[in-house]
């Protein structure tokens, strides 16, 4: 832990050590992405899906107040009891104040990344309230004190190896396991009994259909629904923003986000609920969070088209080589760094600088959010506002005082040359970052103003290129 008194580079420079995992990493992310790509190019109207998606998104930020006031009353009308909350703090209150009146000191949980955002376990935990993640990535996560490190795959980051040892520790599995289906029977006869003892379980929520008050939750363990199911309480967990308008258009979504976040057609389980069965309590609770402040940001405000598919962090090349852990926030990757600082923009300005701006993000996401435009404005607004580092804003500064000088431009790139080719133990050294990881290039002899200089010709003209050598004359076409 401790992630949070350092920035980007430095976590992905502890990360970045181990050669052999980020390897592994890198690759097993890119494997998921081209599944995605192939499972995409199997659909002929993908592009026509992405754009349906998107669009429906766009009309709900701007409808928003309407749809919640809607979803709401439809919901309650199922017999589900609605909750509002500002922040992580009212929100862990409510959640705590339903379980405090059943007497529940004991609670089983599903994939939530919002409830990661409100640090919910370690509330319940200091008040006495057991939490066992059900998931199996985000329990492993849990057994070795770690926030997840991926919104799908919390703990891609860690080797079968590494898993053993902790489920050696914390569950007494024989010492030196690392088969993975072993492992997965054990965790599964282990939280079967979580299942079936803990009267009180909660969810997170994929999507909300405001036309019929049901909310829609997508595993492929099927944790979820056992703890649902065998719960006497059931709470949900929702950020505003998942809402949609019809249930026709789940039609659109579901073939959307499993395509995007692991290349399978749909994922195994897609539950619908909708009322409490005889007995059971329904809770759902609607979680501001910072939405509204985000809808409020025109240039932002399309990240809460979101959909948590993590497709935009599988194609990274950032997130890939640096670990979801060394973005200190519950959402990481491209993603995460547009929704971060809207949070706390001094805490989280690292993160927009901690992307390539390459545009694959954008390329990937299912409902069109231009990711990487956003982290350029992101970096914008930091920099106005004071938050950028010291020392990038004096590289930028003095960047563009030589770009805009011709003759600082000249003369330092000659002073450049001559350092790199005469005296590379200037720059080849530990106080440059570059050399960390890499030898400066060699010096050019000349830079392309000389060149351009010295073969230009009155009129436009340059000299002509060097006539082929005779061995290439002699395979020309005749």
């Amino acid at each position: 832990m401790g992630n949070e008194t350092k920035d980007h580079a430095a976590l992905a420079e502890a990360f970045i050590r181990d050669e052999e995992r980020v390897d592994w990493h890198d690759g097993a992310l890119w494997w998921i992405r081209q599944k995605r790509d192939i499972a995409s190019r199997q659909i002929p109207e993908w592009e026509a899906l992405r754009e349906a998606a998107s669009r429906i998104k766009s009309h709900v930020l701007s409808n928003l107040h309407d749809y919640l006031l809607e979803f709401e009353a439809n919901a309650t009308r199922n017999g589900i009891r609605v909750h509002w909350a500002a922040d992580a703090a009212e929100h862990n209150a409510i959640v705590y104040s339903i379980l405090k009146e059943k007497g529940i000191r004991q609670m089983v949980k599903s994939k939530s990344m919002l409830t990661e955002e409100c640090h919910l376990n370690e509330y319940l935990i200091e008040r006495g309230v057991d939490v066992i993640n059900s998931d199996l990535g985000e329990y492993i996560q849990q057994l070795d004190n770690e926030p997840p490190s991926h919104i799908v795959l919390p703990c891609i980051h860690k080797r079968k190896e590494e898993i053993g040892e902790i489920f050696h520790e914390h569950l007494g599995t024989e010492k030196g396991v690392s088969d993975p289906t072993t492992l997965t029977r054990f965790a599964r006869r282990h939280l079967r009994d979580v299942f079936i003892t803990r009267r009180a379980a909660l969810t997170g929520v994929n999507f909300a259909v405001a036309e019929t008050g049901e909310y829609i939750v997508c595993t492929n363990e099927g944790n979820a629904d056992m703890g649902a199911h065998l719960s006497e309480v059931q709470i949900a967990s929702m950020g505003i923003e998942k809402i949609v308008p019809k249930k026709a258009h789940m039609g659109i979504f579901l073939r959307l986000l499993a395509r995007s976040a692991t290349g399978q057609p749909i994922t195994i389980y897609s539950s619908h609920f909708k009322k409490p069965r005889e007995g059971q309590e329904m809770h759902l609770i609607l979680v501001d969070m910072g939405r509204s402040r985000q809808l409020g940001r025109p240039e932002f405000r399309d990240s809460l088209k979101c959909i948590k598919c993590g497709a935009c962090m599988n194609t990274c090349p950032v997130y890939r080589k640096s670990g979801g852990l060394s973005y200190h926030n519950t959402i990481s990757g491209p993603i995460g760094a547009i929704l971060a600082p809207n949070l706390d923009m001094k805490k989280h300005a690292d993160l927009p600088f901690a992307s390539t701006l390459c545009g694959s993000c954008s390329n990937v996401c299912p409902v069109k959010i231009n990711i990487h435009d956003q982290l350029y404005q992101w970096r914008q607004v930091i920099v106005k506002e004071g938050y950028a580092a010291h020392t990038k804003v004096l590289g930028m500064k003095a960047m563009a005082w030589t770009f805009s000088s011709p003759g600082s431009f000249s003369t330092l790139g000659k002073a450049g040359r001559w350092v790199l080719n005469n005296i590379p133990v200037a720059v080849n050294n530990r106080f440059n970052p570059w050399f960390r990881q890499r030898d400066m290039p060699e010096g050019p002899k000349e830079s392309f103003s000389e060149w351009y200089a010295r073969n230009h010709r009155p009129g436009g003209a340059v000299d002509p290129a060097p006539k082929a050598s005779s061995d290439l004359q002699s395979i020309q076409p005749e």
